[in-house]
């Protein structure tokens, strides 16, 4: 996978072009997103979401956001709202309300009825194993039901039992009539409609039976003008039962041609996440995360959280392209779309993560300064502001090593280095833990003549480092995220995803020290912390503590150093 701006076109782009020139749906083009109301939306969702709606976008067309709700015992008002503030997030229009599934169920209703009347479907009264078994193998045909061959008389009136309720749940379905030999076990009489009485979220107790999604998904297409109906390669085998519904319809006058033309695309695979809802909702069921919105997470909610921006994720949609064929996206991808686009929108502050208390011995105890700072020198516009120095600092630990190697080039005794905006310093005195030898603070001096960062006699440096005045720092927590597993494909050697957990994927560190200026940031508010990555305001904030997300981190080369060195 290359960082290389992608190419315009596609093979759907060129499929709508095609249409277009001869006129096949009257110079229209209309999409639709259609999410199940079973769980978050993902990653995966947001690649499908930016292709049904930046089609519609390129071509001046419609794209509908449609939930399809025929499964009550699995659908929730809450996953409904989460699905519309996540495709509104990502900035896309789909007018004021959303359409649903349940929005036809009287239409899909009546067209159940008329396959009835015209032969094409029949009551089954066969147990669910009684149907496995007698459905085929992919290489062996299927057994017709014993109820294949019941009058539409008698199957109109069994269905319409169903409908009022007479009939337990998995008693009977509604099968449509096609062929039990055929090579593809999808049409091989596949279920149209089953008796579930559980309440609808949206329906209520209205209906007791509910078609099945391969039967609605058809029909609300249809029912909607849909010109190009673009779904993943999970549903290339159900296009001939797809097209064979739409046909039967419109031959008996309960449709408009021309018909949807469903189109598939290879879905995406991310590395070191999975992107399966079933896994998913075992991930969050199983306290393995915080919940849906945990950083961690693949889902939009997720992503949102931790700092991404609608912009990267849109942009790495479009990077990864339309393919016909499945394969793996590698995540530095999504991470270096994100670092791109908060490259030239995050302002610039200074944080120490994991604090070492400096004195700078030769400055006035009494004294405090301020000292400008660039907000983000890739955007001039965003200015400068003032941070405070002091003669109390905090540094990074990481950015002092008594004995350094040849390689390390931050501070260590005798060793100059220069303060970011601020002055040269120099170490002179190493104080430790007396029990444990630990290093707990630095002795340094300081060049008065530098100040701003540069030398009036010319000498050089080889680092600069960051700090925070400890007088004027405020307290935080800072997250740390790490990949959620830890193998590119989670499940694939092992066998259970869930042994491939990360048991490192997060870490809390607390107390972390920010520069005055972050006071008063709202949640959801984006950061570079200098040299250590870009941070997102977490809505666990509260008035006295801000809490940080990490969203990814900043090229580190001294790490790159030590990767290699092992």
């Amino acid at each position: 996978m290359t960082e290389e701006a992608p190419k315009s076109s596609d093979f759907i782009r060129e499929i709508i072009t095609e249409d277009l020139k001869t006129g096949k749906y009257d110079r229209r083009i209309h999409t639709r997103f259609p999410p199940e109301p079973n769980g978050y939306l993902h990653m995966g969702h947001a690649k499908s979401i930016c292709l049904n709606f930046g089609i519609a976008g390129d071509f001046s067309g419609k794209c509908n956001l449609r939930f399809d709700d025929t499964n009550p015992e699995k659908e929730e008002q809450e996953y409904v709202n989460s699905i519309i503030d996540s495709v509104r997030w990502l900035g896309f229009d789909f007018g004021p309300e959303p359409l649903y599934a349940s929005d036809y169920f009287d239409v899909m209703y009546h067209a159940a009825e008329y396959l009835i009347t015209a032969g094409h479907a029949y009551v089954d009264s066969q147990t669910a194993e009684e149907m496995r078994e007698n459905r085929g193998t992919l290489t062996s045909p299927g057994k017709d039901s014993p109820f294949r061959g019941r009058s539409a008389d008698e199957n109109l009136r069994l269905f319409r039992e169903m409908r009022d309720g007479r009939h337990p749940d998995a008693s009977m379905v509604l099968r449509a009539k096609i062929d039990m030999a055929s090579p593809n076990i999808n049409m091989r009489d596949p279920a149209i409609y089953r008796i579930k009485h559980a309440e609808h979220h949206r329906t209520g107790s209205i209906w007791c039976i509910y078609p099945m999604y391969t039967y609605a998904h058809p029909i609300e297409d249809a029912i909607e003008k849909i010109t190009h109906s673009i779904c993943t390669l999970e549903f290339e085998d159900q296009r001939p039962f797809y097209d064979w519904l739409l046909e039967r319809l419109a031959e008996g006058g309960l449709l408009q041609r021309p018909l949807p033309r469903q189109i598939e695309f290879a879905r995406l695979n991310l590395s070191y996440t999975v992107l399966s809802k079933r896994k998913l909702i075992q991930l969050v069921t199983e306290g393995h995360v915080r919940g849906w919105d945990d950083p961690r997470m693949p889902t939009i909610s997720g992503i949102r959280r931790r700092g991404y921006t609608p912009e990267a994720v849109r942009n790495f949609c479009e990077r990864i392209g339309v393919a016909k064929r499945d394969s793996m996206v590698d995540l530095s991808l999504l991470e270096f779309c994100i670092r791109e686009d908060l490259n030239k929108r995050a302002p610039r502050v200074m944080a120490v993560l994991r604090p070492l208390r400096m004195v700078i011995t030769n400055y006035p105890e009494d004294q405090e300064e301020e000292l400008d700072a660039i907000n983000n020198p890739e955007d001039p516009a965003a200015g400068s502001r003032k941070v405070p120095f002091s003669r109390v600092l905090y540094i990074e630990r990481d950015d002092f090593q008594e004995n350094p190697p040849k390689q390390f080039f931050r501070l260590a005794p005798g060793r100059e280095v220069r303060l970011r905006y601020a002055y040269y310093i120099t170490c002179e005195r190493v104080v430790k833990n007396e029990q444990t030898g630990e290093v707990v603070e630095l002795h340094c001096t300081y060049d008065p003549k530098t100040r701003g960062g540069d030398s009036p006699d010319g000498r050089k440096v080889k680092a600069t480092l960051h700090w925070v005045s400890a007088k004027h720092a405020l307290r935080a927590e800072a997250r740390l995220y790490d990949t959620l597993f830890i193998t590119p494909e989670p499940g694939e050697e092992s066998g259970d995803f869930r042994k491939d957990i990360n048991a490192d994927s997060l870490t809390v560190l607390d107390p972390v020290h920010v520069e005055p200026s972050l006071e008063g940031s709202v949640p959801g508010s984006t950061y570079q912390f200098e040299r250590m990555g870009y941070f997102c305001v977490d809505p666990d904030t509260t008035r006295g503590k801000l809490a940080f997300n990490r969203t990814v981190t900043l090229k580190d080369t001294w790490a790159k150093i030590q990767k290699a060195q092992k």
